[in-house]
């Protein structure tokens, strides 16, 4: 599903490559190697295995996109997630202009694709797939359908600076990528539920 996504900017070799570096180097000996990638699915629900849904805004308006990009971790003695949002897409004015934000997981994958293929700018997404819109008690929105539901508020937004990029593999990212520079946006974790459908 990923790959899928990436395909829209990059090509399926190029995207491998970014995905994969080849600059890990050896291993030391008596050493077992450890992959990150497959301890990341054990210890974080399986958030890095399938892209998500990240929605912003509120009851005057909302938009939500795919996203393919988190980062779980401690911040400012908070459990915290961390999305990251291209300068070009409609959802980040809902994100500067908001406190709060969700981030879904659904186990339809009809949902994540189409989400990441249209744009809020063009019609209403979520009435296109009949996705019910709900409100937190913050008014934060999210879907009724959503399998996994995350609230969280910002505690620190900016935009990555290209200056201070400092790996080619970022640069070559950029490169091929036509939506502009992510925009970062650290999320305190506020509550966190499992729909029973």
């Amino acid at each position: 599903m990923l790959s899928v996504l990436l395909s829209a900017f990059v090509t399926d070799v190029d995207a491998q490559q970014l995905r994969n570096p080849q600059d890990g180097g050896r291993i030391p000996e008596g050493a077992t190697e450890i992959d990150i990638h497959d301890s990341l699915l054990q210890t974080t629900a399986g958030l890095f295995d399938n892209p998500l849904l990240l929605c912003a805004g509120n009851k005057d308006g909302s938009n939500a996109m795919t996203i393919g990009w988190i980062s779980l971790g401690i911040h400012w003695l908070n459990p915290s997630l961390t999305v990251y949002v291209a300068d070009k897409r409609h959802t980040r004015p809902f994100m500067d202009n908001n406190d709060y934000f969700t981030v879904m997981t659904f186990k339809n994958d009809t949902v994540l694709e189409y989400m990441g293929r249209h744009s809020g700018r063009d019609g209403d997404k979520a009435k296109a797939l009949g996705l019910h819109v709900k409100y937190t008690d913050k008014g934060t929105p999210y879907y009724a359908e959503a399998d996994m539901v995350i609230e969280c508020r910002v505690m620190y937004a900016a935009q990555f600076k290209a200056e201070n990029i400092k790996d080619p593999l970022v640069t070559g990212f950029y490169s091929l990528f036509r939506d502009g520079i992510h925009h970062e946006y650290i999320g305190r974790i506020t509550k966190a539920w499992r729909n029973n459908h």
